[in-house]
Formats: C-alpha cells, sequence, structure tokens
C-alpha cells in the first residue's frame, strides 16, 4: 500500500460519513463529474467532523477536542497527509484546488463561537457566524466547480456566499427547538428574551427570500453538472423554507419541519427536466 492508495480509501470515508448524514446534499453531489464529487465529499467530510465536536460530543471536553483536531488539520494542509482520514482527504482537496487557508480559518473561528457563544446581540455578529460557518463552504465548493477558472469564481463569490447564508438561515428556522432546547443556542439577534412570533418570524424570512433570489443568480451560470447538482440542493432548501413559511411559528418551536421522500424525489425530476431543456 502507498500514500496514493491510502488518501483515495481516505476519500471514500468522507463519500460515507455524506451518504450517512445526509441523503439530500450526497443525492446532489452524487450528480457531478467523478473528481468534483470526490471533492466535494471531501469537504463535506471535514465540515461534518468538526461539527459534530461542538454539537454532539456532549460529555467529553470539546475545547480540547476542537484544539487537537485544529493542531492536525495545520499539521494536514502543510504536509499533505494526515493519520486522520478525514483530514487527509481534505488537504489533499485543499491542494488540488486551491482552497483559501482564510476560508478553512474562519470556519473554525466560527465553529469555536459554537462552544461558548449561546446568543447573538446584532446583525453584524450573526453574519460574522454565518460567513464563516456556511459562506465559507459555499466558497470552498465553488474553487471546486469553477476548477482554477479565477475570472468565474469572483463573479460567482457574491452568489455562493448568498447561497450559503440562505441554507444556514433556513438550518437555523428548521432546527430552533432543538439549538434552543437541546444547546441552549439563539441565533437570530434580539430572539433570546422574545417571543418568537409572526412578525419577528417573517422579518427573518424576508432576509433569506433575498438571499435565495441573490443566489439563484449565480446557480444559473455554474460551469457543467454543478449547475445540476447546486440547483437540486438550492430547490430542496427552497421548498422547505416554503413550508416553513406555511408553519405556525409556535409549531416550529414544537418540532422540526422535513421535506418527505416522495416530495424529495419530485424535486429532483423537476430539477432534472429543468437542466436537460436548458431552464436552468
Amino acid at each position: 500500500m502507498n500514500v496514493g492508495f491510502y488518501i483515495e480509501n481516505s476519500y471514500k470515508l468522507s463519500e460515507l460519513i455524506t451518504k450517512e448524514y445526509s441523503t439530500s446534499f450526497s443525492l446532489a453531489t452524487s450528480l457531478l463529474e467523478k473528481e468534483k464529487r470526490k471533492a466535494i465529499y471531501a469537504i463535506y467530510g471535514f465540515v461534518r467532523l468538526v461539527d459534530e465536536i461542538v454539537d454532539s460530543f456532549h460529555g467529553y471536553d470539546k475545547p480540547f477536542l476542537l484544539s487537537n483536531l485544529n493542531e492536525q488539520l495545520q499539521y494536514a494542509l502543510e504536509n499533505g497527509i494526515s493519520t486522520n482520514t478525514v483530514l487527509a482527504a481534505f488537504a489533499d482537496t485543499v491542494r488540488k484546488y486551491n482552497i483559501s487557508p482564510e476560508h478553512i480559518h474562519a470556519f473554525m473561528e466560527s465553529m469555536k463561537f459554537d462552544l461558548t457563544k449561546t446568543e447573538y446581540a446584532s446583525t453584524d455578529e450573526l453574519n460574522t457566524y454565518i460567513y464563516g460557518s456556511a459562506d465559507v463552504v459555499g466558497l470552498m465548493c465553488l474553487k471546486v466547480f469553477c476548477n482554477g477558472n479565477q475570472e468565474l469564481y469572483d463573479e460567482l463569490e457574491h452568489s455562493a456566499q448568498k447561497l450559503g447564508s440562505a441554507f444556514q438561515k433556513v438550518n437555523f428556522l428548521r432546527d430552533l427547538k432543538d439549538d434552543k432546547i437541546e444547546l441552549g443556542r439563539t441565533y437570530f439577534p434580539g430572539m433570546a428574551n422574545k417571543k418568537f412570533n409572526k412578525t419577528n418570524k417573517h422579518l427573518i424570512e424576508q432576509t433569506i427570500e433575498n438571499d435565495f433570489d441573490e443566489a439563484w443568480i449565480g446557480v444559473k451560470q455554474l460551469p457543467g453538472r454543478a449547475k445540476l447538482a447546486v440547483a437540486l440542493a438550492f430547490f430542496y432548501y427552497k421548498t422547505l423554507f416554503d413550508k416553513i413559511k406555511k408553519t405556525k411559528p409556535e409549531t416550529i418551536l414544537l418540532k422540526r419541519v422535513r421535506i418527505n421522500n416522495l416530495r424529495k424525489y419530485f424535486i429532483l425530476v423537476k430539477v432534472g427536466v429543468m437542466y436537460k431543456t436548458k431552464l436552468i
């Protein structure tokens, strides 16, 4: 066995993690060309690993585990190898697609916030968190999609960030109950001491609508099968968001809003037809 064989199999673990944790994301990713598909699996595997530490490792020393992982990450990025297979695949992807170290740093900083921060006092503060926790992940993926075309990357950068923001805010609304009760977090400014009602729900939804509108401009300009894959994720989240908009605030506080598998199948068919008929 050589290093190349090891790294190739490291990608397979990230693929498994993606498929086990998110059927919707893994389905969208499966529509990509092989090499880009592997890279997106690697990015998701890394993001999921870090997210699990801060959100799920209850009863363990989370700050130590995150710090330890960050040390392993820095070594992997500097040397192109790691005994942690998720980091090995991610570091290889970072090297191949020239992913910005600043984006990786911003992501890790936002994850640190989740260890200690339970509420956000202002929109600017929340946007900083969203930039690190979601926007930069979209930018990492955009690097893969553009595959060295810096001009295209620069053109689509803003839309990619808006897509990350839209997805993250939808997640916040969907997970409002779990975040507050299980993790003690309230992301939307002022909500810690306010009742979640129609008025503030509508204000949040307006910002998400704007993010989706700006994101769609970029989705339509993505190259190759990236357009198909991201459009599928876009319409899945947009459908989830539309369902959340129709759900009463008090219901959102009681249970998680979901899209059933049949609806997901219809979204897949719809996007496939749109792609083949060049409607996107």
